[in-house]
């Protein structure tokens, strides 16, 4: 295997290890001199395209994806690793916290839309 794997005593993945892992990685195949902000930008793109393409003829799907096979639930966590991977190396590259920007913008939308006004009934 190639040694990434959580740190010992560690018991979750976070933004920042992974932005350290992904830092890593492209420097270990110089891969720095591609990673401008629009190339990582068209390759999330692609991701999310190939992302949609799992779920493109299911119909509606129910949570937990009680009905798919196990191997479509493993190619469904790949391609929903790719797109995170490409976003936090975007933020990354692009000075922006991923984590902060995420919490404060939970933040607006929870002044945007307070549940006493958009609480179904």
């Amino acid at each position: 295997m190639t040694g990434i794997s959580v740190p010992e005593g560690e018991t979750s993945v976070t933004l920042d290890l992974l932005k350290q892992i992904q830092a890593q990685f492209a420097k270990d195949r110089d891969w720095d001199q591609f990673h401008s902000p629009r190339n990582l930008l068209l390759a999330l793109v692609g991701e999310v395209g190939e992302l949609s393409e799992i779920f493109q003829w299911k119909g509606e799907v129910q949570k937990g994806l009680p009905d798919w096979k196990e191997e479509e639930k493993v190619h469904l966590g790949e391609e929903l690793s790719d797109v995170l991977l490409y976003l936090v190396r975007l933020s990354d590259i692009c000075g922006v916290d991923l984590g902060k920007a995420a919490l404060r913008k939970v933040e607006l939308n929870a002044i945007k839309y307070p549940p006493i006004i958009v609480k179904v009934l």
